[in-house]
This record gives structure tokens, C-alpha cells and sequence, in this order.
């Protein structure tokens, strides 16, 4: 099985701030880190270091940031797919994170909205049946609908993370075999919490729905019922790219198993989520090869 990322890829610079400014405020932050990074370019690259093979799809602009971002994922086992993306500057994210762990990130989408529809469906010309579409929110309406009804048309298993939240989401889940949400999504989503919201979502055509709740864990939702999952206790250093972590591993242990999703899977997406949020960074707080391969007994 291979799964196929069509996403962004950023460039992530980290600010360590005392606090989350307030509006109209001017506060001082010390650089942190600067990193490989975007929701996309985040889900493959550890589904590849889960020993899943990987292909990542994103567009990237003709700047010293794009030449930053190719070198990095030339270091990864991540076959890419870079789209260049003519009279546009590669995104990139600004991260304040706290010293309690939390983060608020902007991130720019040049060229993750200018990826056209004809590029991202070609990228699915080998895909196979059973071969996995992830998707995320950084794309537009019309590339992500396209690519969803592309991967249902070849029988893929489509897998989707509506983040960042936007409008046309909620016409999109008939054609989402998978959702991993996390709380505010769920609730922005469905005007629903808990075990309600992944019951409406499902209800919706959504065939598996995972919400993570947290320090609270996570849930896992199918038509034959609920399942949860305590989250792993860890010290807590910087919470970006948890939720991709989560996501990518959950997935990653089920096709490498050859599953339906399953408490496994949120087991060990919950033990290598642990392993990301206690180290400052993006991509270089990620489990390694080694470390995933020990967390999925391999």
C-alpha cells in the first residue's frame, strides 16, 4: 500500500514568547527553531518514517525558502512531488509557542492555493486500489473536491483533516472514508462536542471518525461504536505538529498491518504523538525511523 499526501510544505520559524500577545501589543520572543513544516509535508514525512511508503504532493515557489524546504526533505524517505509555482514566495509559518507548551501559528497559503486541479489529480496516475489519499485544509474547494472524487474513483481510502477550518468543509464528507478532527473542529463543525459530534459526522458519510480530545485522549468512531483511548502522560514542550503526528502514525499502523483503523492504531498514534509534543521544533521533534519502528514492533 502507498499513501499519497496532497498538502502544503512550509518553512516553520519558531518564537519562544513569554505569553500570547494581546492585541495592539508589542512583545519580545527569542528564535527557537526553523524547520521543516506544513500539515502535508508533517503527515508524510512521518508516515514515511513509519516505513509506509510516501508520496507528498505540494506546490513551492522558486525562493531560498523552497531550495531550504527541498533540502530538508531530501533527508527524509518521502518520495516528493514539488509543483512549482511561478510568481509565488513558498509558505512559511511563524510559531509563537509558551513555555507551558502551547502555540498559536500563522501561516501563509500562496502556493498551497495555486495548486491546480490537473496537478494534484495526476499526482493519483499510479495510485491503486486500497492506496490511501490524505488531505488536509490548505488547499482550495475545487482542488480538494477534485482529489477526493479522483482518489473514490480509483477506490482509494480517503483520509481528511479539516485543518485549517474553511467554509466548503461540510459538503465534503461523503467523499471522506476517514476524518481526524480535534475538539474545536469537531464543535466549529457540528455544533456538537464528544461522542454527539462524531455521531453527526458519521451520520453525515463520514465511515471513521477520530477526535482527539487532548490530555483527555482520543475517540474512534465507526458505525459498530465508540472506542477510546487515554493519551499518553508526557512533559509537555511544544504541541506543534501533535496532531499531524497523531493522524500520520494512526494511519500508517493500520496499512502496514493491513486493518481497518483500530485501538491499535490510536495507541500507537497516542505513544508517538507523546514523543512529539516533548520537544521543541516541527519536524525535528518527531519520532524518528528508529523510534516509530519501536512504537509500531516492528
Amino acid at each position: 500500500m502507498d499513501a499519497y499526501v496532497i498538502g502544503n510544505v512550509t518553512i516553520d520559524e519558531t518564537l519562544a514568547v513569554d505569553a500570547m500577545p494581546k492585541p495592539g501589543a508589542s512583545i519580545l520572543g527569542t528564535e527557537r527553531s526553523r524547520d521543516l513544516g506544513g500539515k502535508g509535508a508533517n503527515q508524510a514525512v512521518v508516515m514515511a518514517r513509519c516505513g509506509l511508503r510516501t508520496h507528498l504532493v505540494a506546490g513551492v515557489g522558486g525562493d531560498l525558502r523552497g531550495d531550504l524546504l527541498r533540502q530538508r526533505l531530501a533527508a527524509e524517505p518521502v518520495t516528493e512531488h514539488l509543483v512549482p509555482i511561478t510568481g509565488r514566495s513558498t509558505d512559511f509559518s511563524i510559531i509563537l509557542t509558551t513555555p507551558d507548551g502551547e502555540n498559536a501559528i500563522v501561516t501563509t497559503t500562496d502556493c498551497a492555493q495555486n495548486l491546480d486541479v490537473a496537478q494534484a489529480v495526476a499526482a493519483l496516475d499510479d495510485a491503486k486500489p486500497g492506496d490511501l489519499a490524505v488531505l488536509q485544509g490548505n488547499l482550495t474547494d475545487a482542488v480538494t473536491r477534485s482529489v477526493l472524487e479522483a482518489a473514490r474513483s480509483r477506490r482509494m481510502v480517503t483520509a481528511f483533516n479539516p485543518s485549517p477550518l474553511r467554509p466548503f468543509f461540510g459538503d465534503l464528507w461523503s467523499l471522506i472514508d476517514i476524518a481526524f478532527l480535534n475538539e474545536g473542529e469537531a464543535f466549529t463543525l457540528t455544533d456538537a462536542s464528544g461522542e454527539e459530534a462524531a455521531r453527526k459526522l458519521l451520520a453525515a458519510g463520514v465511515k471513521t471518525v477520530v477526535l482527539t480530545l487532548g490530555r483527555d485522549g482520543a475517540m474512534l468512531a465507526t458505525e459498530d461504536g465508540i472506542i477510546r483511548v487515554p493519551a499518553v502522560t508526557c512533559p509537555v514542550a511544544d504541541t506543534t505538529g501533535a496532531g499531524d503526528t497523531f493522524m500520520a502514525t494512526a494511519l500508517a499502523s493500520s496499512a502496514l498491518r493491513g486493518t481497518a483503523l483500530d485501538r491499535t492504531a490510536i495507541e500507537h498514534a497516542s505513544r508517538a504523538s507523546a514523543v512529539t509534543v516533548s520537544r521543541p521544533g516541527t519536524q525535528s521533534a518527531f519520532p524518528t525511523a528508529e523510534e516509530l519502528a519501536a512504537i509500531l514492533d516492528l
